[in-house]
């Protein structure tokens, strides 16, 4: 449960979100299953369900398996952009026939989805990679703003640092900033409300939680690797549009780049199959990380993990791994305070 003093990390998204700290669980597609984010849920943070591409019958049985393990609010991940037109209109139908009250929406803003969805009730959260992007959202009726920057994990969008982007975007819009992308302690929580973020989104912090649906293989290579061992490049591309860059930790696949890790054309690679999920077929090169249920080739299948990767050092469950970053940002804003007071009495 969340620290004792986690009452000094509220702030107004609290309120709006429904939490009782302001930590995020990143939509992370295929892992973010219904078991990590009611482990967030109870713990007091906000979780998002990876929902990218999932069918209407999945985000189904999820929302309601969810729902069984906890009452506290969460949103749905969907990426509009990067879905086919009649899945995207099916998973939106389902999640209103589900009585669905928030979505997280990622990569291009699309305003005709976010007004289709606010016209119902809904709460909108999307995550940019650039103030020009949050500023469309934010015109197109978006409730809180993500800003990703590019030390994130899995798909990035933009290519400005996590604190500089959240810097500049909070000088353009008066929506809600949440800071995702390097962080995954505390400390990196208190600096983002220092900075004037309301909130942190993780995705690296959470995948090595032992509820995440991430494989063991997966979780292990994040808690051993550091920032450095990190990469982005656009080589698992299929599945999505060319030029979708994502931040792995460097494999076998990457390391046969030679460095020549961008620009790589969907249409020109291979449909290998190297792995399976359940008699489905997962090819090299694609999106597909592996899950519980993954077997095959794990090791050329892409590890997701942001440069906070360092700084995770054991798989524990959602809970410790908040409890932690609370008890950490409310000491770190404590001292801070306490030096503040210093330099004021010795004036």
């Amino acid at each position: 449960m969340p620290h004792r003093s986690s009452g000094r990390l509220e702030t107004p998204l609290c309120s709006v979100l429904g939490c009782k700290v302001p930590i995020l669980l990143a939509g992370m597609g295929g892992v973010a299953r219904w078991e990590l984010a009611a482990a967030v849920a109870d713990a007091g943070g906000y979780p998002t369900l990876g929902m990218v591409r999932e069918s209407p019958e999945l985000i189904a049985s999820e929302v309601t398996a969810l729902r069984a393990a906890t009452d506290r609010d969460f949103a749905v991940n969907l990426i509009p952009a990067a879905t086919d037109p009649a899945l995207l209109d099916a998973q939106i139908e389902q999640c209103f026939a589900l009585g669905i009250t928030a979505f997280s929406f990622f990569w291009d803003v699309m305003p005709e989805v976010i007004a289709r969805v606010r016209d119902r009730g809904a709460l909108v959260l999307h995550q940019v990679g650039s103030a020009a992007q949050a500023r469309k959202a934010e015109a197109a009726g978006a409730n809180v703003i993500i800003a990703q920057g590019i030390e994130a994990g899995g798909h990035v969008h933009g290519r400005t640092g996590s604190f500089a982007l959240a810097e500049e975007i909070m000088q353009d819009i008066r929506l809600p900033v949440v800071i995702s992308g390097g962080v995954s302690t505390g400390k990196g929580l208190a600096a983002a409300l220092a900075l004037g973020a309301q909130g942190v989104q993780c995705g690296t912090a959470f995948l090595a939680a032992e509820e995440s649906f991430a494989h063991p293989f997966h979780k292990q290579r994040v808690v051993d690797a550091s920032g450095a061992d990190t990469v982005l490049t656009d080589v698992f591309v299929l599945n999505w549009p060319k030029g979708a860059a994502v931040r792995v930790i460097a494999n076998s696949i990457t390391k046969s780049l030679n460095g020549d890790l961008l620009g790589h054309d969907p249409d020109n690679l291979p449909r290998d199959p190297i792995a399976w999920d359940d008699g489905a077929e997962r090819y090299r090169f694609s999106t597909d990380s592996p899950l519980r249920t993954t077997t095959g080739d794990l090791e050329a299948m892409p590890s997701y993990a942001g440069q906070g990767a360092g700084l995770i050092r054991d798989v524990v469950p959602a809970a410790v791994r908040i409890e932690r970053m609370v008890r950490d940002a409310v000491a770190c804003l404590d001292a801070g305070s306490a030096r503040a007071a210093d330099q004021g009495m010795s004036r």
